[in-house]
């Protein structure tokens, strides 16, 4: 009797092994999603490269996280005529309400402490799309700090814009950076801000 009750536990144990899982595709998709490796997350915009390699420095500086905004559509040289007015760079500067759309994901900001936000200065204001990311994430309690390159252009209002757009975080001087910057440059100006790798 007693084998008869084992043998048939056993076998009710091995059958619920082979039983699937409950597992969403969301589960799965949400598993795959790489937490921070850093409190620090650099955060940049790039049309032509320029910005792209300051951030990457900071990052590297910095041992911090990288996330690019991505245009759902990507800019050509045509809508990145800015002696065109009727180009796309051009109307969407003219349009304070505009907010083109990132492609992808957007980080989820719950395990940084600060963010580095990198952007060109376009007609004294940061892009567009610089306004989208902010208005689409949670930057309560984070330290912002900015940086941004230009042909000759200074800051203008471009951070202050962010900050009232973004309604959260405490927020640092900002500080233009050319594509001759040095990590040691970049490295610096952080730690000048008071923030430690």
């Amino acid at each position: 009797m007693m084998k008869r009750i084992l043998t048939a536990l056993l076998a009710l144990l091995l059958s619920a092994s082979f039983l699937p899982l409950s597992f969403s595709e969301e589960d799965a998709a949400a598993s795959q999603i790489p937490g921070p490796t850093s409190h620090i997350l650099v955060v940049y915009f790039s049309a032509t490269g320029t910005t792209k390699g300051v951030a990457e420095k900071l990052a590297e500086g910095l041992s911090a996280d990288l996330y690019e905004i991505m245009p759902e559509e990507p800019y050509t040289d045509a809508d990145l005529n800015y002696n065109d007015r009727k180009s796309r760079s051009s109307i969407e500067m003219d349009d304070p309400a505009c907010r083109p759309a990132i492609a992808g994901e957007l980080p989820q900001l719950a395990g940084y402490d600060t963010v580095f936000i990198g952007y060109p200065i376009w007609w004294g204001d940061a892009p567009r799309i610089v306004s989208s990311f902010v208005e689409s994430v949670d930057l309560m309690e984070k330290t912002m700090a900015v940086f941004f390159t230009s042909g000759g252009s200074g800051l203008g209002n471009s951070m202050h814009h962010l900050e009232q757009q973004a309604a959260a975080g405490t927020w640092l001087a900002g500080k233009r950076f050319s594509s001759r910057s040095t990590v040691e440059e970049l490295t610096q100006w952080a730690l000048s801000l008071g923030i430690e790798p």
